[in-house]
């Protein structure tokens, strides 16, 4: 099933079987190329020289430095993907956290892992956001 196809489906048919499974197959690409990327990142750190001139040396740790809050953003993201199908195996996917209502296809289209639909989003953003500036 295509993006498109998925999108087209009757509303009655929100996170069907056939919409899970497409769900479940996204979720479990993304997590293999997320994974195949970690490996390599975690590589090439293993191969940065830190030997050499000082200047050097300064430039390859503030590389190593960006490259391992690169990967700590992505193991975050790889543990969301690992709770996003936790939530599929339960019949939790799709369903807002705080709400109850549907996240929507096309929300989870772009960003599969989402647990708050747009509003309740929204809702928490303005939450941090007053308490940010109070």
């Amino acid at each position: 099933m295509t993006p498109e196809e998925l999108l087209a489906q009757p509303a009655e048919d929100y996170m069907s079987e056939v919409q899970r499974e497409f769900f479940r197959r996204l979720l479990l690409t993304q997590r293999g190329d997320l994974q195949r990327l970690i490996d390599e990142q975690v590589e090439d750190l293993r191969g940065l020289d830190t030997h050499g001139d000082p200047a050097d040396v300064g430039n390859a740790e503030r590389e190593r430095q960006w490259q391992l809050r690169q990967l700590e953003r992505e193991k975050k993201l790889l543990d969301k993907i690992d709770e996003a199908l936790e939530r599929l195996a339960r019949d939790d996917y799709g369903w807002c956290e705080e709400s109850g209502e549907p996240i929507g296809l096309a929300r989870l289209l772009l960003r599969p892992t989402a647990t708050l639909s747009v509003e309740a989003k929204e809702r928490q953003e303005q939450r941090e956001r007053h308490l940010q500036s109070s």
